[in-house]
């Protein structure tokens, strides 16, 4: 089977997505943002925008959400998602790294399995204020409107926290769910 590849946007938890993902037995390879779409499209099952520290670093991401693939976005990843398909991020009024309890206003298939809060470790040093158009809202907190995003139809997901820090709870499920969204 294909492996996910789980792109790296710079970020400081790029390698921790990969290792939580091979270490609950999803296959996962991390690659440059500066891979060709085609290549992308050739090599891997899915795809995991990882986050990075701007937008400016973000490479051929834009490029990777036409290839039919399915795509999860964390932190800056998500912010690549609703940038491209034509949301906003503004900058944050909570500022850098902390622990936010989450509202989940969708259970659907990425955020399957959560109980309706959780708490999570995100950074709101900027933050998506404009959902794209074609995705819902699935959750929020009281420090932002927009926790999580998805095009169920594209099966394009994107979250703000990191589900692979292990102050995130139950973080892996949205790896496993995400998998699960790939086998398809």
């Amino acid at each position: 089977m294909r492996p996910l590849y789980v792109v790296n946007n710079y970020g400081q938890f790029n390698h921790l997505i990969a290792r939580t993902l091979r270490d609950i037995g999803i296959a996962a390879e991390i690659v440059s943002n500066e891979v060709p779409p085609e290549h992308m499209a050739q090599g891997c099952r899915g795809i995991i925008l990882g986050g990075g520290p701007t937008m400016d670093r973000s490479g051929m991401c834009p490029q990777y959400l036409d290839l039919g693939l399915p795509v999860l976005g964390i932190c800056l990843g998500f912010q690549i998602i609703a940038i491209t398909r034509g949301g906003a991020v503004r900058k944050g009024r909570a500022g850098g790294y902390g622990l936010v309890e989450v509202q989940i206003d969708e259970h659907n298939d990425i955020l399957e399995g959560y109980a309706d809060h959780i708490r999570v470790w995100a950074s709101h040093a900027d933050e998506v204020s404009l959902a794209p158009e074609g995705f819902r809202v699935l959750a929020h907190s009281d420090i932002s409107q927009i926790e999580a995003i998805g095009n169920e139809t594209k099966h394009i997901y994107g979250v703000q926290w990191h589900p692979e820090v292990s102050h995130t709870e139950n973080g892996r499920l949205v790896f496993e769910n995400f998998n699960r969204i790939c086998q398809r």
